[in-house]
């Protein structure tokens, strides 16, 4: 369907699998302006499909791969792309953002989104163009590795591969894309389950701009702002995200031991200084961004991708190891056979600790280093009784075993390395996160609880409205294209800068009590009718891409609009309050033994969430809220009144531990 608007193709492609065609899916100009793009578009899409529970790994799962309108207009940090799913690790909606060059050839070959229904009766991979779609036989590249497949696979179009963790259903297996991976949820997992072992996507095509000039005006201006500021111009570029690690274990947010703690004695030696002087090759970065946060690394001789902070703190600390050679070991063993490396770590460490406590004797044991690396390759083929267990994530392993207090997830996803014990806000975030333990869709709070800001990390004050408020703004920034790092501009550079300053510190110590300002600007955030662009260049880029007029109140408003829309059709999933939790060890067990602050007020927390939110008491969308942001007519299942229905089909599905194991 064409379009009035700039940077959009104005076409999307809906495939089917099972009869092996293809057609044109209508997307109209409204959907545009009001979903925008990536995962929100991806979940307006996917609310024509989702209409209650069903089989993640079944026919009936639908795979939507997005762009956002920035993607290829050479704006900073502007490659990624989303790919939405119902999710084999926590039946629910996931959605995964990958950078790589993938949305600009998708775009290039003239789609904004590509949908993907049904199985292949065989073994294939996709390849798209301009002129529509080709069903390969892809039997060839069966077992391959993904960096294998990639080459294999060969020309000049972008790939998505999996490897052998989604052939086999390992239900956090992702998606590769150049050396990046579309991570969490297991959507390599759903492409396994399509018989899908590749998308690639080919093409040469130009897209047209509402204001050029404008627009390459706009590029340079932003690029200067994102390299003056400390954390974009700095931090990152200089240590990547693993720079976190050292002041995360000083916080007391660093994960280790599975959760049971939040410092780690040995932490020095897995940490982003440690890997520069002793591994790092050069920076790297995803196309168009000045940031080049990836840091590339020497394996035994290999040039390989380095590790974020995430797989350093729960494949170091909360395993109670400190060799970061096994780290990057790991790293790169995980993206070869394609599994997401958060949720591996997650699972291996609850695995440990059910060992300890004599509930299962996987062969895993905290500080015991030597068998990791073939656990992950039994997981990855399901090889052993060990591995296929592991496979199904830790959620899996608690409904076997038990350990429900100490299982470290969120409606079925394990959390990232973040301890949030020292960072409530954080913790709330976790527990809300439409995807389950995300650290991101959780609005990643923490970067304003001791990792970038240093506001009260314990009080409830106004953690809920800036859990929304940052919520809605990634949201809307990962819509449009943009890596979230571009979003740290928000944060003037004096914060950073001059910590101690007297301006900073009355920032830090007022910010949790603007909660009732806060509380207006995230129930009403068309009312932001302003454009600040050296904190948020997102909207002004975007008017000149697209030609959409846009202010930082109607972009967190289109961003408060997707969180809902996938809160609505999470309800269809079975998604009540009562899934809106931590595990008992982060929420009743003081973190340091004394220190009653040091334990996530989750209660207090979920229940001014759902008033900002505009949710009922059982975690729905109220009516007036879906009528505010326009999307009432898209929640057509009444999920209000069949909360005693998806209890009587959940309790189905939810077995407790104890009743499972005897079964």
């Amino acid at each position: 369907m064409a379009t009035k608007y700039g940077a959009y193709c104005g076409r999307v492609i809906k495939i089917d699998l099972t009869k092996q065609t293809w057609e044109e899916y209508p997307v109209s100009d409204k959907d545009r302006k009001k979903f925008l793009g990536g995962k929100i578009l991806a979940a307006r899409i996917l609310n024509d499909f989702i209409k209650g529970p069903i089989d993640p790994l079944g026919e009936e799962n639908v795979m939507v791969i997005t762009s956002g309108p920035l993607n290829g207009t050479g704006c900073p940090s502007s490659s990624r792309f989303n790919v939405s799913a119902v999710s084999p690790l926590t039946g629910i909606l996931t959605s995964s953002n990958c950078g790589g060059g993938f949305a600009m050839a998708m775009k290039r070959a003239g789609y904004d989104a590509v949908i993907i229904t049904g199985k292949s009766p065989n073994f294939i991979y996709l390849d798209i163009t301009a002129r529509g779609v080709e069903f390969k036989d892809a039997e060839k590249f069966r077992g391959m590795l993904t960096m294998d497949t990639q080459k294999a696979i060969g020309g000049r179009g972008s790939k998505l591969v999996i490897g052998p963790a989604g052939e086999h259903l390992v239900r956090y297996a992702c998606a590769v894309s150049d050396d990046r991976a579309a991570g969490r949820g297991g959507i390599g997992a759903v492409m396994g389950s399509k018989n899908l072992k590749a998308v690639v996507a080919t093409g040469t095509g130009m897209l047209e701009y509402y204001d050029e000039e404008r627009l390459r005006e706009i590029k340079c201006k932003w690029t200067e702002i994102l390299r003056s500021h400390p954390l974009t111009g700095e931090q990152l570029p200089k240590l990547g995200t693993a720079a976190l690690l050292a002041s995360m274990n000083q916080k007391n947010i660093l994960a280790t031991r599975n959760f049971a703690a939040g410092r780690y004695e040995h932490y020095r030696n897995i940490t982003g200084e440690e890997m520069a002087e002793k591994y790092l090759i050069k920076n790297k970065g995803c196309l168009t961004c000045p940031i080049q946060c990836a840091r590339v690394v020497d394996l035994d001789g290999m040039t390989v991708k380095g590790p974020e902070v995430e797989i350093m703190g729960l494949m170091g600390a909360n395993i109670l190891n400190d060799n970061l050679y096994d780290i990057i070991k790991w790293n790169y063993e995980m993206d070869e056979l394609g599994m997401d490396t958060i949720s591996a770590s997650g699972t291996i460490a609850f695995a440990m600790e059910l060992n300890e406590n004599k509930l299962w004797d996987s062969g895993l044991h905290f500080g015991k280093t030597d068998n990791i690396s073939q656990i992950l390759h039994e997981i990855a083929f399901r090889s052993t009784e060990v591995g296929d267990k592991l496979a199904n994530g830790s959620r899996e392993l608690m409904r076997e075993f038990g350990g429900e207090d100490y299982c470290i997830q969120v409606k079925g996803m394990e959390l990232s390395a973040y301890e949030p014990r020292g960072a409530v806000g954080q913790g709330l975030g976790y527990s809300v996160s439409n995807r389950g333990g995300c650290h991101l869709n959780a609005g990643y709070e923490v970067v304003v609880e001791g990792l970038g800001l240093t506001i009260n990390p314990y009080t409830k004050h106004g953690k809920a409205q800036i859990a929304i408020m940052f919520q809605n703004l990634m949201e809307a920034v990962s819509a449009g294209g943009n890596c979230l790092f571009t979003t740290y501009a928000f944060f003037p550079p004096f914060l950073f800068r001059k910590p101690n300053w007297f301006l900073s510190k009355a920032v830090n110590g007022v910010l949790p009590y603007l909660g009732g300002v806060l509380k207006i600007a995230n129930k009403l955030p068309g009312m932001l009718k302003v454009n600040l662009f050296t904190m948020l260049p997102h909207p002004v880029a975007l008017h000149a891409a697209t030609g959409m007029r846009l202010t930082m109140g109607d972009l967190m408003k289109i961003g408060a609009r997707g969180f809902n829309l996938e809160r609505s059709i999470n309800q269809r999933l079975g998604i009540t309050a009562k899934d809106d939790k931590l595990p008992r060890r982060l929420t009743d067990e003081e973190q340091i033994p004394g220190d009653k602050r040091t334990k996530v007020p989750q209660a207090a927390l979920k229940k001014q969430f759902y008033r900002g939110r505009g949710w009922d008491k059982n975690g729905f969308v109220k009516k007036s809220t879906l009528l505010y942001y326009g999307i009432a007519h898209l929640d057509d299942i009444g999920s209000r009144e069949l909360e005693s229905e998806f209890e009587h089909r959940m309790k189905k599905r939810r077995r407790p531990a104890r009743a499972a194991k005897e079964s």
